[in-house]
């Protein structure tokens, strides 16, 4: 596998988004990990076969419509204006295209002004898409505290606006994604065709363990976050959320959380515990495993070689979680992982993203 540098284009940008980092308010410019040489473009070549690589996990967001609800983005946000900046990281890396995603802060808002939120906030990511369509696609956003509004604000953003699936938190206000007051919503991307990225919030873990993630570690994210997926995950297992909409195609982040680390013990309550199975599924909890995916973020060779032994490469997608610096090195993180064909890393790198998100080759 060889990697060769081409020059980069450089773009102009519009107003009205923010490129921000998890929380949606506090990333910084410093926060972008910084090119290596400014004004090439890596390219990334597997066994002389230029790979065009595509990252699902990166955040942004938009200020006029974070103002409906009286909040700002942090005043250090990389600025629209600095997009160049997020470009250069993006040539540095050997990202050529990214999906832009905006973490849900809008789940408490009433139904008018989260109607009016979500029509501007996708918008201005659909204006910025179709402005720089070779190296941005986006998934929209929903109200997803509304159901049957959301499955409207999924089908417009689609049809209308030419966004690529839907980006949900974990949970809704305490409800879990598999309640069945989200079929109607489940329903219309069933019937789309399109991806679901499910990106936690540290706000979204359960209350009773609020408490134990204060002090040092910042633990609302580095455990909070990982462990609302993974119960989301799960109860969309058990409660058959997926057997009733076996054509869903979800995106897990940051790995699926803990759910693939430990996949055998939701097996194991079946023999152990079958009381407690209240709901019938058509397979073993790991079998949902290999119809799910997930991005690549979890930090070293020997964990994706096990996230890929549990899900299957088919089911791994490259995220990079820009411009919060969890990683810069995304592409060589597949590149260098144990035990995968040339072709498994083509799929990782951008292969199965692009069939998943409709992007051209």
């Amino acid at each position: 596998m060889t990697m060769r540098h081409d020059e980069s284009e450089s773009i102009t940008t519009p107003d009205g988004i923010v490129f921000t980092g998890c929380d949606g308010l506090t990333a910084t410019p410093s926060h972008a990990p910084a090119p290596s040489a400014p004004g090439r473009r890596r390219e990334v070549v597997v066994s002389g076969r230029r790979v065009k690589t595509v990252d699902v996990h990166a955040h942004c967001a938009v200020p006029e419509a974070m103002a409906l609800m009286g909040q700002k983005v942090g005043t250090n946000a990389l600025l629209m204006s600095q997009a160049a900046e997020r470009l250069m990281a993006m040539d540095a890396q050997g990202i050529d295209v990214e999906a832009l995603s905006i973490n849900a802060y809008w789940y408490k808002a009433e139904r008018d002004v989260a109607q009016k939120l979500i029509a501007l906030q996708n918008e201005k990511l659909a204006e910025f898409c179709a402005a720089h369509s070779e190296r941005f696609v986006a998934f929209a956003s929903v109200a997803l505290q509304f159901p049957d509004l959301a499955a409207s604000q999924l089908d417009d953003a689609v049809k209308k606006l030419g966004l690529r699936g839907a980006a949900i938190g974990g949970s809704v206000n305490g409800e879990e994604l598999a309640d069945p007051k989200f079929h109607p919503f489940w329903a219309k991307v069933e019937q789309l065709g399109v991806l679901v990225f499910i990106h936690p919030q540290a706000t979204g873990a359960p209350s009773e363990l609020g408490s134990r993630f204060k002090g040092s570690g910042g633990l609302d994210n580095v455990i909070g976050n990982p462990l609302e997926t993974t119960i989301a995950l799960s109860h969309l297992i058990f409660e058959g959320t997926l057997d009733r909409f076996p054509g869903l195609k979800i995106c897990a982040a940051h790995g699926g959380g803990y759910l693939p680390s430990y996949a055998a013990r939701s097996d194991a309550v079946h023999t152990t515990f079958p009381d407690r199975i209240t709901v019938k599924t058509r397979k073993m909890p790991t079998e949902y495993l290999r119809q799910l995916y997930y991005d690549s973020i979890v930090f070293t060779p020997e964990a994706l070689r096990h996230l890929v032994a549990e899900t299957g490469p088919g089911q791994i997608v490259m995220g990079t979680d820009y411009p919060f610096p969890w990683t810069k090195t995304s592409v060589d993180h597949i590149l260098n992982a144990p035990g995968l064909s040339d072709a498994e890393r083509i799929a990782m790198l951008g292969g199965t993203a692009m069939n998943l998100l409709g992007i051209k080759n």
